[in-house]
């Protein structure tokens, strides 16, 4: 039987649109971290431009850490603490010759636990460390032991999780790939894997390219669609 004009183009368009999109969920992918925050001086939380061991606040700075699944900086999780510096050192003096640092250390959700364990809960510490101490010397003075891996990166606070650093979770199978083999690293940087940090999910086309896509195959169909109605 003869199909009818423009068929063939329709079929072809529709198909394209459920390949691009079944593959962008099909192979979206998060990595589970500790991501690096600071207090804006407010209420509010910044993602951290920089490694906890490149950042040397000031006295009465906010410094938040939280662990938790996400594809990149835009959609990574907040401390579910707000910085708020009097609350969390309201008990630790001040002291010549030493700054005071608040810190919050959220472990996070089961849902972002390796294996379905469960987190720690949430604690907030005050540091009293030397003028020039870094975030990772503040936040090592309160909440041993600390992990790193090869690569400097921050794996486990007060020893959560108790395995495992930045490891790619797949968004179709919930699977990990190692991120890389664990360390006792003294000097540690960044708190997120290269390719979160770069805003990469690792997994697949965005989901603004996605949208894109799928609404110009859109268009390509009404317009198919359209010309059948004229004939």
């Amino acid at each position: 039987m003869r199909r009818p004009p423009g068929t063939g183009a329709l079929l072809l368009l529709i198909g394209c649109l459920l390949t691009v999109l079944g593959a962008g969920s099909a192979h979206a992918a998060g990595y589970r971290y500790w991501s690096f925050w600071e207090g804006d001086g407010g209420r509010n939380w910044t993602y951290a431009t920089q490694g906890p061991s490149l950042v040397r606040p000031d006295d009465g700075a906010v410094q938040g850490f939280r662990f938790s699944v996400s594809q990149d900086s835009q959609d990574s999780a907040q401390p579910r603490r707000a910085p708020d510096f009097g609350a969390v050192c309201a008990g630790t003096p001040a002291k010549d010759g030493l700054k005071r640092i608040a810190l919050v250390i959220d472990p996070g959700t089961a849902a972002d636990a390796p294996d379905g364990g469960t987190p720690p809960p949430l604690r907030t510490a005050c540091a009293r460390v030397a003028p020039d101490a870094s975030t990772a010397e503040a936040l090592a003075s309160v909440a041993k032991p600390l992990r790193y891996d090869s690569s400097a990166m921050l794996c486990a606070i007060s020893g959560y999780p108790a395995s495992g650093c930045g490891e790619q979770v797949a968004g179709d199978s919930g699977g990990a790939d190692s991120g890389g083999a664990d360390s006792d690293a003294t000097d540690p940087g960044g708190s997120a894997p290269a390719s979160a940090a770069d805003g990469d999910s690792g997994g697949g086309p965005s989901a603004g390219v996605l949208t894109g896509i799928g609404a110009v195959l859109l268009l390509g169909v009404a317009a198919v669609l359209q010309a059948r109605r004229r004939r």
